[in-house]
């Protein structure tokens, strides 16, 4: 016998009487069993990618089986070693005490979950892991199908939470010597006993309880091509299909080596021949009765004879599906009555009605005990919750559009762009079941009218008049039904700031179309499979989000939100999640969007897919094609004020068991809030600071009311209060200077994190040196190429501004320039502030200051061309957030002024320019150099 190195394995703890050998199969319940679910649970996260969670080895340990009164060894009464296999029936001719019946019970009563390795046997098996048959709820019926590998014996357990783990020496069978003719003698009585054993099931009940004739052939071809080096494997087989006690199949076990296994084995098939051949014989079952008078005493010998705590093939215990029964198959009847049912009730597509019969005649004619039997039964259940044709009815008519506006409007402040998108989907969708309606009742009318004319010719026998039958098809042709117009649901993708409402506004939408809603997560999605579903050859194979989501909502057109969809993970050994968002997302292909699990088309054109994120950059550009864009842009504290008296302030005093009237925000203290204790484009942050406040005023509230003085209570939180109740001021808004001097110009940034704008200083110094530029401020590589470009074109037209005396010279020769941002902590990068930077090294050099309300933003280029940026809502509601009051942008960004708020608009002054010249124009318009200077300047105006 040869042994492997040590090496550790989990270990899961078989329950009160099983034991697994090597060669079979065991079916182990998962319920109540968190050792084994941890343990799934870092099988499946930790395997290899490219490996296969059921080659990862196991160990399955069984219990202690019970000690008899007297004896004093931890090892089981039932030890073989050497030729200690001779004895038989010694266990059973004790005499069993109370005491050997309170350990049985302490041994039963052991929970395998928490079992400690003190109640373990020393030897186990080693397992690979077949299936995992699903439960209908949670773990609740399901199993873990498992196949015994080899044996082990354990060293010592190194692991006991959340389940076991153990070093332990694997054991490999030896193989019988050619010389060893005891051994060869052993193995062929046992393969007679085994045939005998198969042909007494065989021949006393062919068609009831007992073994079916094909097993019974197939069994013994089995038993006819093992040779001598598998001896060792036929007795593990046959020893675990045959009816006998724990402690008999605990020794067998145990019996490392082949020959003293094959005695065992011997002895107790032969055991179990003899008890079958005798029952047989006192019941009076002979070779002269009949074959159904023997049918009848066998199924009733089975019946009574049937050991509860059997597992195998004894008497009794033999049926088609290789189980115990109760002699009928009552309760697989009404499953398969139940299934019946959920196949009528569920209207299903053709093609899925052919599947799922297909399914449930293959599941008809197969054993429950099979590993696919569950697999198939999940699949069909699975086919008949999916809503193939069921769809909720839109309420289409005329008071549609109004009350699809007021419900938008009551759940949602301003968004005007994304709901005059939704109306425009509701005045469709009405448009074209008023088309199909009336298309439906023209052909109502042509049929009848047809019919009719039939009548009339029957009638009058004219039915070959010739004028009659061209003017029938004239009015056929006339009333001629139109094509059916389909609906293809728009993708909608809502893009912007956190807290902007773009989550609610889609449950607004499907409360506005009486539709289901359903929201989906795709935050940290990696795997293709969570989109498409796992194929069915997989264990514990699933279907995908978009189908379970179906199934959830139970109809084939709700409204679903993909949540987050910016965050889905990109290309791995997993697949690519985003590619297999592209069938979905696509109106042309989601008719027959097909998942891996299902295996057949469903129809997604009518579910209204509505996607949010927060930007752009991560999404692929095929994906973002399929969907139709719509930005949703921070608010202003305009805005804010608003959503905060009609939304968050009624929200947060229902909330915190306020009535209306308890706690009044005044304007000030409301507008200090947004402005000082929040920085953000959404409303989430503004809503936790009210709650405090309605907290605070809630606790003045209780303590007043229970003192029994009302009266003192002040339900109006002032100014002055907000420090009490929220602390200091969180921040500090960046103002405009009040004064400034050379060098330093306001421009305006964008935050892509926050959604917020705000205004930004750049700072530009000279020096004596030898015209070196030097950076500073925490800028991005982008950012530091606009400020070189643009010394490069203050250097180049240095004389035409007035900065040099000559056209040759050099404007850095003997000086070095430093550009600093402030804010050095928070980084900057994006091509937005070359206009800023051009103007601040011309102030510089010009010695000339540009007025600090005065704010800037563009791009430039080397032939002083200001290109577009965005970002211009953002900016411009910072800028009049710090007291700008003129601000210089590009003239592409017209149109983007266009859609600002109307108190952006009143508020700036807004310049549009295209070039630097129109830049410093706009700034010095008094600008008068000697020479040439204003000269060249106005020419180039």
């Amino acid at each position: 016998m040869s042994m492997a190195k040590p090496n550790r394995l989990p270990v899961i703890v078989l329950p009160y009487m099983t034991v697994i050998l090597p060669g079979t199969i065991l079916r182990i319940g998962l319920e109540d069993r968190k050792d084994i679910q941890s343990l799934l649970q870092d099988i499946f996260s930790k395997q290899n990618p490219k490996g296969n969670a059921t080659a990862v080895p196991i160990g399955c340990v069984p219990l202690r089986p019970p000690q008899r009164q007297g004896e004093t060894s931890k090892e089981p009464p039932s030890t073989i070693s050497g030729d200690e296999g001779d004895h038989t029936g010694q266990e059973d001719e004790k005499e069993v005490t109370s005491s050997d019946v309170a350990a049985n019970l302490s041994v039963m009563n052991i929970d395998p979950a928490s079992a400690s390795p003190e109640d373990l046997f020393e030897y186990g098996t080693v397992v690979r892991l077949v299936g995992l048959e699903r439960g209908r709820g949670g773990f609740q019926g399901a199993a873990l199908v498992v196949e015994g590998l080899s044996r082990f014996q354990t060293v010592h357990y190194t692991q006991r939470t959340p389940y076991l783990e153990a070093e332990v020496n694997h054991l490999i069978d030896d193989s019988i010597q050619p010389n060893d003719s005891d051994s060869h003698e052993t193995f062929a009585r046992l393969k007679t006993l085994c045939r005998e054993f198969l042909a007494l099931l065989r021949n006393a009940a062919p068609h009831v309880g007992g073994l079916p004739v094909l097993v019974a052939r197939r069994l013994e071809l089995f038993i006819e091509h093992k040779g001598v080096d598998e001896a060792g494997s036929l007795a593990d087989f046959f020893v675990s299909a045959i009816d006998i006690s724990f402690e008999e199949r605990l020794s067998v076990l145990e019996a490392v080596e082949v020959r003293v296994r094959l005695k065992r084995a011997v002895e107790l098939v032969g055991k179990r021949v003899q008890a079958l051949k005798l029952i047989l014989k006192e019941d009076g079952l002979t070779d002269e009765d009949d074959n159904e008078g023997q049918e009848r005493r066998l199924k009733q010998l089975i019946l009574r004879n049937r050991r509860p705590s059997g597992s195998g093939w004894g008497p009794g215990s033999m049926n088609r599906s290789g189980g115990s029964t109760s002699g009928d198959n009552s309760g697989e009847e009404d499953e398969f009555q139940e299934l019946r049912e959920l196949l009528a009730k569920a209207k299903m597509s053709p093609e899925a009605e052919r599947v799922a019969q297909r399914e449930f005649r293959r599941l008809k004619r197969m054993s429950p005990m099979q590993a696919e039997y569950q697999v198939i039964r999940t699949y069909i259940e699975v086919l008949t919750e999916v809503p193939w044709t069921v769809s909720t009815d839109d309420q289409l008519d005329a008071t549609t559009l109004q009350r699809a506006r007021k419900q938008l409007d009551e759940d949602h402040y301003g968004l005007e762009k994304i709901k005059r998108r939704l109306l425009e989907y509701l005045a469709v969708l009405r448009l074209k079941r008023m088309i199909n309606d009336e298309n439906e009742a023209n052909r109502v009318t042509v049929e009848q009218h047809q019919s009719e004319n039939d009548q009339e010719r029957n009638h009058t026998g004219q039915g070959s008049d010739t004028s009659m039958g061209q003017e029938s098809v004239a009015a056929d042709k006339s009333h001629k039904e139109g094509p059916k117009l389909v609906d293809k649901s728009p993708i909608l993708l809502l893009v912007g700031p956190p807290g902007t409402g773009k989550t609610s506004l889609a449950r607004s939408v499907a409360t506005a179309l009486n539709r289901k809603f359903h929201r989906i997560s795709l935050g940290g999605v990696r795997d293709e499979a969570e989109i498409r579903g796992h194929r069915r050859t997989y264990v514990a194979a699933m279907p995908g989000l978009i189908v379970n989501a179906m199934r959830k909502v139970g109809v084939a057109n709700p409204v679903i939100l993909l949540d987050e969809i910016d965050k889905v993970g990109g290309a791995n050994f997993h697949g690519d999640p985003s590619a297999a968002l592209l069938e979905v997302l696509d109106p042309e292909q989601n008719w027959s969007f097909t998942d891996h699990y299902l295996s057949i088309p469903i129809d997604l054109s009518k579910v209204l897919f509505i996607c949010t994120a927060n930007s752009l950059s991560t999404i692929p550009s095929p994906l973002l094609d399929r969907m139709e864009t719509i930005r949703l842009s921070g608010y202003t504290p305009i805005e804010k004020r608003h959503i905060a008296i009609q939304y968050l302030i009624p929200k947060q005093l229902k909330s915190n068991g306020l009535l209306p009237g308890q706690v009044r925000i005044s304007e000030e203290a409301l507008m200090k809030i947004i402005s000082a204790y929040t920085r953000e484009s959404g409303v989430r942050n503004l809503e936790r600071e009210i709650g405090s406040v309605c907290r605070a005023k809630a606790v003045e509230f209780a303590n007043a009311k229970d003192s029994g003085k009302p009266d003192l209570y002040n339900s109006i939180v002032q100014l002055s209060d907000l420090e009490r109740v929220l602390g200091s001021e969180k921040y500090d808004a960046e103002l405009a200077a009040t004064h400034s001097k050379p060098g330093i110009v306001t421009g305006l940034v964008a935050f892509s994190i926050s959604g917020n704008g705000s205004i930004l200083f750049i700072e530009a110094a000279d020096m004596p040196g030898n015209g070196r530029l030097q950076l500073t401020g925490k800028l991005g590589e982008v950012i530091k190429e606009s400020v070189e470009v643009a010394l490069t074109w203050v250097k180049a037209h240095a004389f035409t501004l007035g900065l040099t005396s000559k056209a040759d010279e050099d404007l850095l020769e003997k000086r070095n320039v430093h550009v600093h941002c402030p804010a050095g902590a928070v980084p900057k990068d994006g091509p937005s502030a070359g206009v800023a930077f051009t103007v601040a090294l011309v102030s510089l050099f010009s010695s000339r200051i540009v007025p600090p309300t005065i704010a800037m933003t563009g791009e430039t280029t080397l032939r002083g061309r200001v290109t577009a940026v965005g970002g211009i809502k953002e900016k411009l509601i910072g800028a009049l957030a710090a007291g700008v009051k003129t601000v210089i942008l590009p003239r592409q960004n017209r149109k983007d002024v266009k859609e600002l708020p109307e108190e952006v608009k009143t508020g700036l002054d807004i310049i549009f320019v295209s070039n630097i010249y129109e830049v410093l124009k706009t700034i010095w318009p008094d600008w008068i150099e000697p020479g040439s200077g204003i000269a060249t300047l106005e020419s180039m105006l």
